[in-house]
């Protein structure tokens, strides 16, 4: 039987590049002969992806939190199904570009649903399942609103209000220190090359 694949999470605000380092993680552990798996939220298998498409629109009537939050789950359910979990039973290490906390961040606080109708999602849909390690990478809101426009890929999320940007990065800083064992935090404000070598330091550390 294989020993169960290690579960890294990235999370933070828009334009913190957890896509890039999510790919230095990748090439990390590659390098150290593991199997990798890179995968995202929402998205990660067909029918999941077919769910981000539908929560990244902007629709004529809205999408109101508790939908909103719904269809993420919906997605985290069907990629946990098909691509997560599979993964890690076969011993490959799962990189995921947003998971969890990311529904408490935006739907949550961000958006207002509620603890317990995310407690709810999550027990339905995770389980006993967790990430190993989560990596937060942190930076003040305008600047990752300025790096994600530069970038050229806004979507609707990236267009709500300074506000609501400051509850989402508070939310994320809150679950990581109510976490220390699964999380750690990194400065994401400098440049990717200081970003990169704390995240790498984070991985000797606890990998």
């Amino acid at each position: 039987m294989e020993p169960r694949g290690r579960f890294i999470t990235l999370e933070g605000g828009e334009g913190a590049g957890k896509s890039t380092h999510a790919r230095h993680i990748r090439d990390w552990l590659q390098q150290r002969g593991r199997p990798v798996l890179l995968t995202r939220e929402p998205g990660g298998s067909p029918l999941a992806e077919g769910i981000r498409e539908l929560v990244l629109r902007d629709w004529d009537e809205g999408l109101a939190p508790q939908t909103e939050a719904l269809l993420m789950f919906a997605a985290r359910d069907a990629h946990l199904r098909a691509t997560i979990r599979p993964a890690l039973a076969a011993g490959i290490d799962v990189i995921c570009d947003r998971f969890i906390d990311s529904s408490y961040a935006y739907q949550g606080a961000g958006k207002g649903v509620s603890i317990d109708t995310l407690h709810a999602l999550e027990r339905m849909t995770l389980a006993d399942l967790q990430p190993d390690l989560t990596l937060v990478l942190d930076l003040p809101p305008d600047t990752g609103l300025a790096r994600a426009l530069r970038r050229g890929q806004a979507n609707r999320f990236e267009s709500e209000s300074a506000a609501f940007m400051a509850r989402v990065r508070a939310a994320f800083l809150a679950r990581a220190a109510a976490d220390p064992t699964r999380c750690v935090v990194i400065d994401a404000a400098v440049d990717e090359a200081a970003v990169k070598a704390a995240v790498i330091q984070t991985l000797e550390a606890r990998l």
